[in-house]
């Protein structure tokens, strides 16, 4: 240090250093905590969030085959013969009636007489239309009836008057056939006979060998 400043204060040399020392230690004290007192900024947490999904793998959908052949819904087969004009295999929509049928086969040919043939009757699949044909007359009763020799009567295709000539069947019951028939689209079994009004098992023992759908 100066003399001038020992001198002035009267300090031994000694004793002049340590003071130093103290002022110096002091000073480093100070900037210490002032740096340590300063706010220290302070990084934020990443977020964990939650795995994205993972994409959904579409997988292709199998090659259908190619559909097996059948009639269309709705509509049902039936095979128009005799005197029409366009006699054959026709496709009809599900509830066509013989009238139906018969237009679409061109019509009846002139002069043919459809007695016996009822028009308003409706159609099952499968089912054959005769147009003009008569049946040949049995030794009894009238054509198409139910005489030996004369086959068996179709319920899809006989009159009143015709059922009437059945053993055990009245008009009464000819008329309940019928309107079965109606009713249910026509008959795809004998069986279905125990079904109508009045037929009891003996009258359908009766009935079964003289009939057919």
């Amino acid at each position: 240090m100066p003399s001038w400043v020992r001198l002035r204060c009267g300090l031994e040399p000694k004793a002049l250093a340590a003071l130093a020392l103290v002022l110096v230690l002091g000073v480093g004290l100070a900037v210490h905590h002032f740096w340590s007192g300063q706010p220290e900024p302070v990084r934020a947490p990443e977020l964990v969030g939650e795995a994205p999904p993972a994409p959904e793998v579409s997988r292709p959908a199998p090659s259908p085959g190619p559909p097996p052949a059948r009639e269309p819904a709705g509509r049902i087969v039936v095979d128009v013969s005799g005197k029409v004009r366009r006699p054959g295999v026709l496709r009809l929509p599900v509830g066509s009636r013989v009238a139906d049928a018969l237009l679409a086969a061109g019509g009846v040919k002139a002069g043919t007489d459809l007695t016996g043939l009822n028009r308003a009757r409706v159609l099952m699949d499968g089912e054959q239309v005769v147009v003009g044909v008569p049946q040949p007359p049995g030794p009894q009763g009238p054509p198409g009836g139910a005489a030996p020799g004369a086959g068996p009567l179709s319920l899809n295709t006989a009159t009143v008057e015709q059922l009437d000539t059945l053993p055990g069947v009245g008009p009464v019951l000819a008329r309940h056939i019928l309107d079965y028939r109606t009713e249910h689209g026509g008959f795809r079994s004998v069986d279905e006979l125990r079904e109508v009004t009045g037929i009891g098992d003996r009258r359908f023992a009766d009935l079964e060998p003289l009939v057919r759908p």
